[in-house]
């Protein structure tokens, strides 16, 4: 690629910080630039650092280098662990060659050499890598840049990217998902005005699909998916596993972890050789095509179960579709290429280098915020719903999946108590109706409302989530005007695992939680009416017999027993017949208050 001179003395970079190799861009008079990488020939820099026994630092191709001889000192794949817990990576961590521990605040660290770092810190001796090498080559200042993600980062995966730009001393003024990013950079020069693109992402250690609509200017994304631990990396373990199940790795001693490691370097050689060959054949490493598609099917089936999710949430049909662009290193694959092209049934773009298309499409979004280009206009979504408890253990969605962001959204709520002082907010994120199958975000607790009976105070709840998907939760009562507000900061967020799970369970388990929340719905209406029950006897005790009484109190015992079962036809059947008992009562006592009122006075 032709490269330009840059006319300003800063610029704002885009980055692509990728499982496998990152990569560094900006735009001049010519567009978008790529910058070369060490060799001074590929754009890609090897997400990789080497921890010298010196205490040096190496990162990209002389960090590769290390890779099969100091296994336990050079970490590679940083960015699936960017936002765990441990116990998110308990069984993928024992593929690992380096070892990595609990840390504080369930986040994981990376042991070195008798020292500590986070993989924040790992991920941003990479970007410090790239910040240095374009403000070498093109001797400029660098200090703001754009840096993409999965589309289905979590909150805390979030976070976790920008504090590493943060330690990278880099001010990073956007997040921005990949397929986005991608899409960015095939509009560049597309010549059409509107058309509906699907963007399918396989990289290194994640994979997302996107449905995006590009009309004259504006990105809008209308739906996203994928799984941020399904990529290359999986396809090598299934090599390894392949070998090790047929018995060609005997002579190899995989407790070694420089054999393991040499073992891994080779099922990523056999990957890339299988694309343009039928055998692979190195030693004892051995592997034909044929058994090689056959290893990566389920992987390519996954991708393609969370494509006919992603078009269902668009609410679009397959044919609606004007164009499909692969992003991603893994989309080399031969296999991958040819089930997608059965599967949408029409010609697959890949005009642009599938490695180099994300940090473009980065660049240009940079471009857009440094105020060059006011043509395009970028809408993103939000993967997950968001909502909080209410009575009864209920999941209140505030903001629904694949909404657009930034967004401002809130809902009114109000006490359940008389002279309540205090409500507590609990936010959650997932589908399902209970929050108990939900993931807990985080909670506070909004204070000092002024004591009124229950039912009067106005209580606006807030969801506010800016363009990175970053989320504050906003508290108000807007009677007395007490309020408060918390940014949700999650330790490490929902898994990927846990993603998938939760869209499929909210499909799986729709019919349980409708009559779970069913129930809980009407336990909520009985309890309602016990306690206005109890409250209307203390108030028109004048007015009642002591048999309507005895009624009265017969019914809430009823209601009481039946809130403790599980039969909602019960309940909501003594509610009726609650009801219709003290409608009469009810119409009787109003008629008593209202002539009590007008005692005394005369109407014209």
């Amino acid at each position: 690629m032709v490269t330009g001179e840059i006319d300003q003395k800063e610029i704002i970079i885009g980055i692509d910080l990728g499982t496998t190799n990152s990569l560094v861009a900006y735009v001049d008079k010519d567009g978008p630039q790529l910058v070369k990488a060490e060799n001074g020939e590929r754009t890609l820099v090897p997400s990789i650092v080497h921890f010298s026994e010196g205490g040096g630092l190496i990162v990209g191709e002389a960090a590769r280098d290390k890779l099969a001889m100091y296994p336990e000192s050079t970490i590679y794949s940083v960015k699936r662990l960017l936002g765990k817990s441990y116990s998110d990576l308990v069984t993928y961590s024992k593929g690992l060659q380096y070892t990595i521990i609990d840390g504080e605040d369930e986040l994981i660290k990376v042991e070195i050499g008798g020292k500590y770092y986070s993989p924040i810190e790992l991920s941003a001796a990479i970007l410090r890598h790239l910040k240095r090498k374009i403000e070498s080559d093109k001797n400029v200042k660098v200090s703001k840049a754009v840096i993409t993600v999965p589309a289905y980062f979590n909150d805390a995966q979030r976070q976790a990217t920008r504090d590493a730009g943060k330690l990278a001393g880099l001010e990073v003024l956007r997040i921005i998902n990949e397929p986005t990013a991608a899409a960015l950079a095939y509009g560049e020069n597309s010549k059409t005005e509107s058309e509906t693109i699907a963007v399918y992402d396989l990289g290194g250690g994640t994979f997302d699909i996107s449905i995006l609509k590009l009309s004259h200017g504006v990105y809008d994304v209308l739906s996203t998916n994928g799984d941020t631990f399904l990529g290359g990396d999986d396809i090598d373990a299934s090599i390894v596993a392949h070998w090790t199940a047929k018995g060609l790795l005997e002579k190899v001693d995989l407790k070694n972890s420089e054999f393991k490691q040499l073992v891994r370097l080779r099922a990523e050689e056999a990957k890339k050789h299988l694309s343009d060959h039928d055998r692979y054949e190195n030693g004892p490493f051995v592997l034909d095509r044929a058994t090689f598609r056959s290893l990566i099917e389920p992987l390519v089936q996954q991708t393609i179960a969370k494509i006919d999710a992603a078009i269902k949430d668009a609410e679009l049909d397959l044919s609606e579709l004007d164009k499909v662009i692969l992003v991603g290193g893994s989309t080399r694959i031969r296999y991958v290429k040819e089930r997608l092209q059965e599967y949408f049934k029409k010609p697959i773009f890949d005009d642009h280098n599938p490695d180099e298309v994300v940090a473009l499409g980065a660049a240009i979004q940079a471009n857009i915020l440094a105020g060059n280009d006011s043509d395009k206009l970028l809408i993103d979504i939000t993967p997950l719903s968001l909502g909080i408890e209410t009575v009864g253990g209920l999941m209140d969605t505030i903001l629904p999946r694949n909404s657009k962001i930034p967004a401002s959204v809130g809902r009114s709520y109000t006490t359940s108590v008389d002279g309540q002082k205090n409500l507590k907010v609990a936010v959650y994120q997932g589908e399902r109706d209970m929050v108990s199958d939900n993931r807990k975000l985080g909670e506070f607790i909004l204070r000092d409302i002024p004591p009124m009976p229950a039912g009067i105070p106005k209580i606006l709840v807030e969801f506010v989530i800016n363009a990175d998907g970053i989320l504050k939760v906003k508290a108000k009562e807007e009677r007395s005007s007490t309020e408060t507000e918390i940014e949700i900061k999650s330790q490490y967020g929902v898994s990927e695992e846990e993603m998938g799970k939760m869209l499929l369970d909210s499909i799986k388990y729709a019919e349980t939680d409708m009559k779970l929340k069913s129930l809980v719905d009407a336990r909520n209406e009985a309890n309602s009416l016990v306690l206005a029950s109890q409250k209307f006897v203390v108030q028109n005790a004048v007015i009642l017999t002591e048999q309507e009484t005895k009624k009265i109190e017969s019914h809430v015992q009823t209601l009481k027993s039946l809130t403790a079962g599980e039969d909602k036809d019960a309940i909501e059947a003594e509610m009726q017949a609650f009801n219709e008992f003290s409608r009469p009562l009810a119409e009787r006592a109003m008629d008593h208050n209202l002539a009590e009122a007008l005692k005394g006075k005369k109407l014209d």
